[in-house]
């Protein structure tokens, strides 16, 4: 353990110059408490500003990856080689002892799992086994920023008494601040270092002005300084309520699609070029750990009644049992069995280009489908199992070994535009397509098509 006093940021008399060359030099110490798909790139590019960076996981595997100077989070691109780089120079290292990484920090920033449990309530238990452990090292000037989504007013209340209660300091003795992460799967380095605007939210202005400062040395788009913390979290939780809300239109408009007669997809297209007109696309389903979760961050914590949100969710909860449904229509027309019809799922993770499978629309396509008797295959590029997956895992060269009653195309990956449509042997009668997201081209195909949004081909 060190010895040295660490510099620190939170009440500093040193001109806000001299504040920043302590911080880009290394001589603010920084913790960052979780190491998962947003954690590690985050800890990587303050590794990248500060140069002194402790990450603290839980999981000695992810550890030790790290501190061998590798990455076990994948398709990241240039985290791989930043990693590597950081560790070799000692700008980065791990750790499984979060509480000696707090001793030994001035600024700790945390980003770990804030889920949902089954009956949809927020899940803050992990978080708040940080904030305790963060706690029990926390000194005099320290600055906790945290960057996990939460439900609103949870850093001013839940996270404020627990760090004074664990720390025996009184507010205004060290800094608090929430500064949400807004950062997608994919492209983490590149919304980190600067794609769009920090946002900052302190419990008091010394709190603002010291997370402000941090952020403007890794941001290069800036910061985006707020009332207060209890703002900021809103900021995070609005961004993905808008997007649920739209989705929602857009599938409830797709909906419609038969019963007017018309390309729903065509008639979104052309209104989204008025100016004020930003339709979302829909789709079979609303996944991922972000867009169906944090709905319920304002649902359940608050005794205001949100219907529009509870729509929102059962509209978008509802497209994986609307896909089937046509799909089965698509039979009956037919004039084929569902039960023992052999289905195909294309896509499995919630979005294109990730391994990400949380909330996926695929995992209840395929659980539907079964329990309806069909016998569920799947193929996804960016997974090596699918045992989460109520069907038979397939690569992609196998699907021409097989014959299929129906495809469906729940998440396009760039894969699947290599696929030999012609080559894909029907069981019986025409092959059954559900093209769920728009993005097939099948013309001059015999195939039997119907587009979510857009209807028959």
């Amino acid at each position: 353990m060190s010895t040295q006093v660490p510099a620190q940021l939170f009440n500093s008399s040193r001109p806000e110059s001299e504040q920043r060359d302590a911080l880009t030099s290394g001589e603010v110490p920084v913790a960052v408490y979780g190491l998962g798909k947003m954690g590690l790139p985050l800890a990587s590019v303050y590794a990248e500003v500060t140069g002194n960076v402790t990450g603290a996981d839980i999981d000695s595997t992810v550890v030790e990856t790290i501190n061998n100077g590798n990455c076990h989070v994948k398709r990241e691109p240039g985290l791989d080689s930043l990693v590597t780089d950081l560790v070799a120079e000692g700008s980065l290292t791990a750790t499984t002892d979060p509480c000696e990484a707090a001793e030994e920090s001035s600024v700790h920033v945390v980003i770990v799992p804030t889920p949902i449990t089954d009956t949809h309530e927020p899940d803050l238990s992990i978080l708040d086994a940080v904030i305790q452990d963060i706690g029990s090292g926390l000194s005099a000037g320290d600055l906790v920023i945290i960057e996990c989504t939460v439900p609103p007013q949870t850093t001013e209340t839940c996270v404020q008494s627990a760090l004074e209660e664990h720390s025996g300091l009184q507010k205004g003795e060290f800094g608090l601040a929430f500064c949400p992460e807004r950062t997608s799967s994919g492209r983490a380095l590149e919304d980190i270092r600067g794609a769009y605007p920090k946002v900052v939210g302190g419990v008091d202005d010394e709190s603002t002005r010291a997370a402000t400062l941090i952020y403007e040395e890794i941001n290069a788009e800036g910061v985006l300084p707020v009332s207060d913390a209890t703002t900021a979290e809103a900021v995070k939780v609005f961004e993905g309520l808008y997007r649920d809300v739209n989705i929602g239109l857009a599938n409830e408009l797709a909906t419609l699609t038969d019963e007017l007669g018309i390309d729903v997809n065509e008639a979104i297209e052309v209104a989204n070029t008025q100016p004020f007109c930003n339709i979302h696309d829909p789709g079979p389903g609303v996944g991922g750990h972000c867009i169906p979760f944090y709905p319920y961050f304002v649902i359940k914590p608050f005794e205001t009644e949100t219907p529009l949100l509870e729509t929102t969710r059962a509209v978008n909860d509802s497209m994986p049992q609307f896909t089937v449904n046509k799909l089965r229509e698509e039979f009956d027309a037919e004039g084929l069995a569902f039960e023992n019809a052999s289905v195909l799922l294309l896509g499995l993770t919630y979005r294109p280009g990730v391994e990400e499978i949380r909330a996926s629309p695929a995992l209840d396509i395929a659980s539907i489908s079964s329990d309806l008797g069909a016998d569920v295959y799947g193929v996804d590029p960016m997974l090596d199992e699918t045992d989460a997956f109520d069907l038979t895992r397939l690569d992609h060269s196998e699907i021409y070994d097989r014959s299929f009653d129906a495809v469906v195309m729940v998440t396009h990956h760039d894969d699947f535009d290599t696929i030999r449509w012609g080559d894909i042997s029907r069981s019986d009668g025409q092959l059954i397509v559900i093209d769920g997201r728009d993005t097939l081209d099948l013309d001059g195909s015999d195939h039997r098509i119907y587009t979510i949004g857009g209807g028959y081909v």
